[in-house]
């Protein structure tokens, strides 16, 4: 599931060498912290925040085949 996170993010971004992204398992589920370079941000989190909200979408959709919870968030 890491890997489908940075496949996402490094489709999006103009520098994808600086993708970074840090998996941590709380209690809560599993937390996926993506990093990228601050000029791509604005790419990732599109307008009113709608590309961040469909990559969120997409992870819960791949955690429910897998029966786990996931939290995606852009650091």
């Amino acid at each position: 599931m890491k890997e489908l996170v940075e496949t996402l993010a490094k489709a999006l971004v103009d520098h994808p060498e600086h993708v970074v992204v840090e998996e941590e398992t709380t209690a809560r589920g599993i937390v996926y912290r993506l990093q990228v370079a601050p000029d791509d941000m604005g790419r990732i989190i599109g307008k009113q925040g709608r590309i961040a909200k469909a990559i969120r979408t997409v992870m819960k959709a791949a955690a429910t085949r897998e029966n786990v919870k996931v939290v995606v968030e852009i650091v």
